[in-house]
């Protein structure tokens, strides 16, 4: 799962990919520095009309921050490459644009306590669903195509 964008140059993402791997990488960068990350992201999200997935996903985030077996280590923001951990996440948002919560939520229970994993399927089920509303073309990145498919946003 995580082997179609590991290592991968950020650029390699479709459209969707690069959005949450924003998002992602956004989410924690402002964790970290004592922010509201709904609020850092809000305007990223709006911009795109994705704001009402925010916060879906940031219920997403927040668990697996709070709950993970070990600490999930994304990449600074201007990191060209994608990391271990970004491939992992990536490859969950990808089986949940491909409807298959089955796979997402084996993975989950590997990162996550088990009380979580639930929560954590359910925000991201429901943050894929509001971004595919909001018109991103989120089986670019369940095909695995590393082409930009999509229109520019």
């Amino acid at each position: 799962m995580m082997y179609a964008f590991v290592d991968r140059p950020v650029e390699s993402l479709c459209n969707g990919g690069r959005f949450l791997l924003w998002a992602m990488r956004g989410w924690v960068s402002a964790s970290e520095r004592g922010r509201c990350p709904p609020q850092m992201l809000f305007r990223g999200f709006a911009a795109v009309d994705a704001a009402a997935a925010l916060p879906d996903f940031h219920i997403a985030m927040a668990l697996l921050a709070g709950d993970a077996v070990e600490t999930l280590a994304l990449a600074p923001m201007p990191c060209l490459q994608i990391s271990e951990d970004e491939a992992i996440l990536l490859g969950l948002w990808r089986d949940f644009s491909l409807g298959d919560p089955a796979n997402a939520r084996t993975t989950l229970a590997l990162l996550a306590e088990g009380d979580s994993v639930g929560p954590i399927a359910k925000a991201m089920g429901a943050a894929i669903d509001r971004l595919i509303a909001a018109g991103f073309d989120m089986s670019a990145l369940a095909a695995g195509t590393m082409t930009h498919q999509e229109s520019s946003k």
